[in-house]
Formats: structure tokens, C-alpha cells, sequence
């Protein structure tokens, strides 16, 4: 479907986006906003003032004056702890951040305003589409109280990390798997979140079920036999799949001419695929001995780097307080200053993992992490922290086979060495077995961007979607 066909028909439909506001999750429902709004549909954004105004500043990838087609609804949260999170004592595992979780509780608040803004939005057009978080379903809860309003559920994981948990939940098999769908030792859910953090997800699935389609941010040529096997799964064969990912841009919109980030300057001067970058996402803080480790395995490595090194965000980021600033080993800055760069800063993680000199990405395996470097043919150094990472970590090594295992998720009480890290970093980099990761993944990236171009697979999906929410 054409984007500019039948204006008369799209401005009669509204799209209200509900996030949960974390960073990752933010960040997935602002880029498909950012897509939607392409085809001239309206867009409202439903979150509190801070975190609206985190994802706008955060945003990387587009031209920043393309928010302007946005509406975005700054709703107030009760009052919560914003308190930065409290490092762990237990052995040297990087615990879930639970500091985020009076964040979640307050951000359930949000069902009275986002049910009142529906209301609204449905006397003013024919069709009102809310597109949700899994996990804060409850907030839209009142969309099948409104006869022209229907949703549907964004999936923020990968589906293989989905498949795998309602797989194991599944007490009488409705099909056998074939040998190849599920790699051996599958990593435990054991030390991946916290008892209140399984309540809080757990009660919010409570309100799924009145959704009319579940909307994945992953790509066919990725994940395809995941989503195939969901669908098999699927309760209600009334429901639709949309493969609709990466939301992320992979043709990167200068935003507005403003000034590159010192660390792209410094790229541009370096050779292709020779500097690993180093993230851990936004919901993880190293210990002061991990970091030495890293700081000194980096160092032995003699690979060219960018390191963000920066602690977990805090419930919100714009609050007062006290910033425990992460230590590195003395004289290291001077050290590496002609080998690699530490950002202190939010790094426009886009950007560069795009830039040709990136040749490698150690990562925490969020799933954005995995997306979007997937996307850009970049291989990973998987290093698992929490959540849904141990699996997303496997689906890269053993299942993609575009990348490398840092730390198996058995061993995650005990610190990373140093020469770990040196070990992980020269196989991604130096060694025949990184180059074929680096093959895999660039074969992959050219794969994922072939289907979001005018006429592949992910573009008449998306055609497919908006054609489906406009009928």
C-alpha cells in the first residue's frame, strides 16, 4: 500500500503508543511511532513528562524535527523512590536493578488518564489502535470497553527467548519440536529477575488476551521459525502476528546537522572493522572490581576500543541525587588514549555500531543491543547480566552463530577475569573464528536491511499492518 494513498481513510484512524517506561522498552515504541507516523497516521505518545522527555533526548537514528509529528500525553506518576540502585554483596553477579521496580508499581497509574485519553480519541476518530507494552497491559485494559478501539501487544524480547518460556510453561505438548529448534543446555531463568519483578510481569499478563494482534520488534531472516512456532501456539487463531522490526532505522538520519559525538570523530580516524564497542545497556551497573577486570583485559587485548561505562539508570533520570560515578584503574584514560575511548555519557549506540571501523559489539544482550547490531552486521561478545539475556546470549552464539560467549550464565557469581575478557575480545577480533562471526552477522545485517527496503518482506508486512489498523 501505497504511504500516500487515500489520506481520507489514515486520518480517520489514531495510534496511541502505551510504553513501559524503561529505557529499552521506551525506545522500541518510540522508533515504530517514528515508522507509523511515515504513512501520515497520527501518533499519540501515553507516558509521564520524564519519560517522554527521556526517550525524545535519547532518540538516535532519525532526524530529531521528525518528533514533531508526534503527540506526546505527559501524564503525572504518583509519587515513587527514585533511589539509584544499591550494589550487591551476593558473590559478583550483576543482579536485576530492582531499584526500577516502585517505577513499574506507580507507572500501573497510568490507566485512569491513558483510559480517559481513549475515550477521547474515540468520539474524535473512526478508529482508535493502542499499541502496548506485554508488560503494562493493565493500563489499557479499557480499550474492549470501546467499541471502535482495538490492541495490540508489542513483544519487547526475541521471539526465541518468548518461544522458549511458554514452550516450558506448556504442560501437555501440542507438537514435537524438531532437534534443530532448540539448542542443547538451554541457560536457567534461575538469578534472571527477582521475585517482585516475576509478581509485577506476571499479574500484567492477566490482562492480555483482549489484544487482536501481537506486534514483534524482529526480523523474519533473524527469528522467522520462532515467530512460526508462536503462531502454532497461539490460543486464539483470531489473533495476528506482525513481524514489524527492527523498529530501529538502519539508514541513520542526520539529526538536523546538530554536532557528531566525539566518539564518531574519533571512529572515522580508525581502520574497518578494528574497534570492539563496549555497552551494557542502561539497567546495568559493574562493581568496582568487574570494572578493573575489563579495564585491565581491554588494555592485554591491544584491540582498538569505545567503552560506555556508565551505572544503571536510575527510576528517573532527570532526579537529584547523589551519582556514584564509575572508577577506573589509575592512569588507564592516559594509557589508551590512542587505543580507545571511554564515553562517560548516553552514546548514540546506533551511530556506531553503523560506523564501518566497528567490528565487534561486547554486550549485555538486551534485546535492543541484539537488534540493532544484528541489523548493522555487527557480531557480539555476549555477556548475559539479567533478565531475558542468557537466552537472547544463546540465540546469538549457538543458534545465529554471529557471535561469542564472554561468561556462561552458570558462572555468573563468580567475577569475569581479566584474561576472560582479553580471551573473548581477540576471538571476536583477531581470530578466524571471530572473522566467520563477523561473516555471519554482516550476512545477516544485509539480510534484515534487504527486507525493511521498498518491496522486501518487512515493508509489506509493515504495508500489510497499516492497510489491516486502517480497513
Amino acid at each position: 500500500m501505497d504511504k500516500q494513498n487515500n489520506p481520507k481513510q489514515l486520518s480517520q484512524v489514531a495510534v496511541v503508543m502505551v510504553p513501559l517506561p524503561a529505557q529499552s522498552h521506551l525506545n522500541q515504541l518510540l522508533h515504530l511511532s517514528q515508522v507509523i507516523t511515515s504513512y501520515g497516521i497520527q501518533v499519540h505518545f501515553a507516558g509521564s513528562a520524564s519519560h517522554n522527555r527521556q526517550a525524545k533526548l535519547r532518540l538516535h537514528g532519525w532526524d530529531k524535527e521528525s518528533l514533531a509529528k508526534i503527540t506526546f500525553h505527559d501524564f503525572q506518576l504518583p509519587p515513587y523512590d527514585t533511589s539509584p540502585p544499591v550494589p550487591t554483596n551476593i558473590g559478583h553477579s550483576i543482579p536485576f536493578p530492582t531499584h526500577f521496580y516502585p517505577l513499574f508499581e506507580a507507572a500501573t497509574h497510568l490507566y485512569e488518564p491513558v483510559s480517559q485519553l481513549l475515550q477521547q480519541l474515540s468520539t474524535l476518530f473512526r478508529r482508535v489502535i493502542v499499541i502496548h507494552d506485554i508488560i503494562i497491559a493493565s493500563v489499557v485494559q479499557d480499550v474492549k470497553l470501546i467499541p471502535n478501539a482495538e490492541s495490540y501487544s508489542v513483544l519487547p524480547i526475541s521471539a526465541f527467548t518468548y518461544f522458549l518460556g511458554v514452550w516450558e510453561s506448556i504442560a501437555d505438548k501440542p507438537f514435537q519440536l524438531d532437534l534443530e529448534d532448540i539448542p542443547n543446555c538451554i541457560p536457567s531463568n534461575e538469578g534472571c529477575t527477582p521475585p517482585e519483578i516475576d509478581s509485577f510481569v506476571a499479574n500484567q499478563f492477566k490482562y492480555l488476551g483482549i489484544e487482536s494482534g501481537k506486534i514483534y520488534n524482529t526480523s523474519r531472516p533473524i527469528e522467522g521459525r520462532y515467530v512460526k512456532l508462536l503462531e502454532k501456539l497461539s490460543a486464539n487463531s483470531e489473533t495476528k502476528h506482525f513481524v514489524l522490526g527492527p523498529f530501529n532505522p538502519v539508514e541513520l538520519k542526520n539529526n538536523s546537522g546538530s554536532q557528531r559525538h566525539q566518539c564518531l570523530e574519533w571512529l572515522d580516524e580508525q581502520e574497518k572493522d578494528s574497534v570492539i564497542y563496549i555497552s551494557f545497556g542502561s539497567s546495568t551497573s559493574l562493581s568496582y572490581e568487574q570494572i578493573m577486570e575489563l579495564a585491565i583485559g581491554l588494555e592485554r587485548s591491544w584491540q582498538k576500543f569505545v567503552w560506555v561505562l556508565r551505572n544503571s539508570d536510575t527510576g528517573n533520570i532527570f532526579a537529584e541525587g547523589e551519582i556514584r560515578r564509575p572508577q577506573l584503574p589509575e592512569g588507564f584514560e592516559e594509557r589508551m588514549k590512542n587505543r580507545g575511548i571511554v564515553v562517560r555519557d548516553w552514546a548514540p549506540q546506533l551511530e556506531i555500531l553503523a560506523h564501518p571501523s566497528t567490528g565487534g559489539f561486547m554486550s549485555h544482550c538486551g534485546w535492543n543491543s541484539i537488534i540493532e547490531s544484528i541489523s548493522m552486521g555487527v557480531p557480539i561478545a555476549a555477556w548475559p547480566m539479567h533478565s531475558e539475556q542468557p537466552r537472547n546470549a544463546l540465540l546469538v552464539t549457538d543458534v545465529l552463530k554471529a557471535g561469542t560467549l564472554v561468561r556462561d550464565w552458570a558462572q555468573r557469581a563468580q567475577l569475569v577475569t581479566s584474561t576472560t575478557i582479553e580471551n573473548a575480545v581477540k576471538t571476536l577480533m583477531v581470530t578466524k573464528e571471530g572473522e566467520e562471526m563477523r561473516k555471519r552477522a554482516a550476512e545477516l545485517g544485509e539480510a534484515v536491511q534487504e527486507s525493511l527496503a521498498k518491496g522486501g518482506a518487512a515493508q509489506l508486512e509493515m504495508d500489510s499492518f497499516i492497510a489491516h489498523i486502517t480497513r
